[in-house]
């Protein structure tokens, strides 16, 4: 990994922050670059919102991680490393919410 990625990846879990609320996890996936559509899925997959969102917090860090690794993998780190670190507090899912 490199460093912009882990310095974003350790953002996203400070203050008990698991992922952007779904509206605005939504937003994030819009940014993501060269998406493709797998059969009834998606690479990268979709975020847990919706009916999804009731999936475990580790679940949630998790696809979250994944679609931050898309995004340095695919020349749009800097584009959602903004984004995320934009977002008021009240706009992430917290441990604890």
């Amino acid at each position: 990994m490199n460093e912009k990625l882990d310095a974003l990846l350790l953002y996203c879990k400070d203050q008990g922050r698991v992922c952007p609320m779904p509206v605005r996890w939504n937003d994030l996936y819009k940014l993501l670059p060269n998406k493709k559509q797998v059969g009834a899925g998606w690479i990268p997959p979709l975020p847990l919102i919706l009916a999804a969102w009731y999936e475990p917090a580790l679940s949630k860090m998790l696809r979250l991680e994944e679609h931050l690794k898309w995004a340095s993998n695919n020349d749009a780190l800097n584009d959602v490393d903004q984004f995320l670190r934009g977002l008021p507090e009240s706009e992430w899912f917290h441990f604890g919410d």
